[in-house]
């Protein structure tokens, strides 16, 4: 009798133990050496509001000065700038308008909305060519104040830089430290601004179906929220604490256990 219980109870364990594995591992459905193409496109467009920093290099570095920003100066405080961002090398950065331009030095207003940063550099590149005032001008553009942020069931919460064209969903939930173990897996959410309006996206990391979803590369000023599973959920309640705590299924199991023992002796 006592087998036939330390059995069952055996199975109980390991039928739970694959339940938790169900509910928390990653990409359930993929299948190993198989090709599977993500969503085309992904690179970060510039949007208004949005600050980039641009630096103009050449054989001639006079020359090609008078295409940069003065660099931040640096103080015994720290650095300092009255008016824009630090970027590249140094170099203050610009603000695109609500327009989507920039104030450009000698080129003047350039519209860069709706640009990726290597398609800003290569038009700033064109333009010094066209002025015919450097004949190898190199330009370099990076982005200042791109962030995205995350909330929920993530281990670090908060609101992170983007520093390259493409960043996915699994990277930025990467950066911030991973879902806990209470971050429900398919109910991943992120919130989008496209012109005036706000549009959410719900992702399933269970599945790869998340490679070919709008929201598998993060865009500027994105917010991904993580929901919590019903345990952690509970634990904002009285009864939720005293009813699915750990402490409560342990104490219940050893009383089960000791009444099973009496009842069979």
């Amino acid at each position: 009798m006592i087998k036939r219980i330390l059995l069952l109870f055996l199975l109980v364990v390991a039928f739970s133990s694959c339940a938790t594995q169900k509910r928390i591992l990653y990409l359930q459905d993929n299948v190993i050496n198989t090709e599977l193409e993500t969503i085309k496109g992904g690179e970060i467009r510039l949007k208004p509001n949005d600050a980039i920093s641009v630096f103009v290099s050449s054989k001639n570095p006079e020359l090609a000065s008078i295409f940069n920003l003065p660099r931040v100066q640096q103080t015994i405080g720290g650095s300092y700038s009255s008016s824009a961002n630090s970027g590249v090398n140094g170099v203050l950065g610009y603000t695109i308008d609500l327009d989507g331009y920039i104030n450009f030095p000698v080129l003047g207003k350039l519209r860069v909305d709706g640009l990726t940063k290597l398609e800003l550099a290569e038009k700033i590149r064109l333009l010094i060519l066209e002025s015919d005032m450097i004949k190898d001008p190199i330009v370099t553009t990076e982005f200042s104040n791109l962030t995205f942020s995350t909330l929920g069931e993530v281990a670090r919460p908060g609101n992170y830089s983007i520093t390259k064209d493409q960043t996915t969903i699994l990277e930025a939930l990467s950066i911030s430290g991973d879902l806990t173990i209470n971050g429900v897996r398919n109910r991943v959410f992120l919130t989008r601004k496209l012109d005036d309006k706000l549009i959410t996206y719900q992702l399933d990391l269970k599945s790869r179906s998340i490679y070919q979803s709008p929201a598998y590369y993060v865009q500027q000023n994105d917010l991904i929220y993580v929901e919590p599973n019903k345990t952690r959920a509970n634990q904002s309640t009285v009864n939720g604490n005293t009813v699915r705590s750990a402490s409560f299924w342990m104490s219940l199991t050893s009383l089960l256990t000791s009444l099973t023992l009496i009842f069979v002796n």
